[in-house]
């Protein structure tokens, strides 16, 4: 991932810039957005890696905001901050947004960095695990297709300690067989 960009959703100006300035000397591509709105239409834009969003704003909430992230941006990472933190909202905020961390204001600086450095940590090794896991599926669907077209290719016979037992005289006779297919 060499691009980490990071949405800063507030109502309060002086929040975004606050935020800007935690976060800035860790060279993340920073955008910030007003309102809920605003942040969806930069999403819409240019999808962001992870959205930083308090949640008491006007018109749309940051929990609102979330779970629309969470529908049309899956792969984005989502962190609320809020001041005015209660023991529901946050629940709610885990469980239907699909949080990554909640944090109230005032923030800690450190917590801060360590939350945000740790989401995109985070975000590296599902984009690879899903990356592999993709690689595993082509394989296994290649080994599936030359098993069907080469029935046993794929069988290994083993002693009772495990080492692998080859036959000659089979493996003779199937090259052989190959050879003659080729042939003709």
């Amino acid at each position: 991932m060499e691009r980490k960009s990071l949405l800063i959703v507030d109502d309060e100006e002086n929040v975004r810039k606050a935020l800007v300035r935690a976060l800035r000397a860790d060279g993340y591509e920073i955008r910030q957005a007003g309102s809920g709105k605003e942040a969806l239409d930069l999403l819409a834009q240019d999808p962001a890696d992870l959205v930083i969003s308090d949640h008491m704003m006007p018109a749309m909430t940051g929990l609102e905001l979330m779970r629309k992230v969470r529908q049309d941006w899956p792969d984005t990472l989502r962190i609320i901050l809020t001041g005015y933190a209660d023991l529901e909202m946050a629940i709610s905020a885990i469980n239907e947004g699909e949080i990554y961390r909640f944090l109230t204001k005032p923030w800690d600086q450190t917590e801060l960095q360590i939350a945000v450095r740790l989401g995109f940590d985070r975000l590296l090794l599902e984009r690879e695990n899903r990356r592999l896991l993709a690689t595993v599926k082509r394989q296994s669907d290649f080994i599936r297709a030359l098993e069907a077209e080469n029935p046993g290719i794929s069988t290994v016979n083993r002693d009772s300690a495990g080492a692998v037992v080859i036959d000659d005289e089979e493996l003779l006779r199937q090259f052989s067989t190959t050879l003659g297919r080729r042939v003709t």
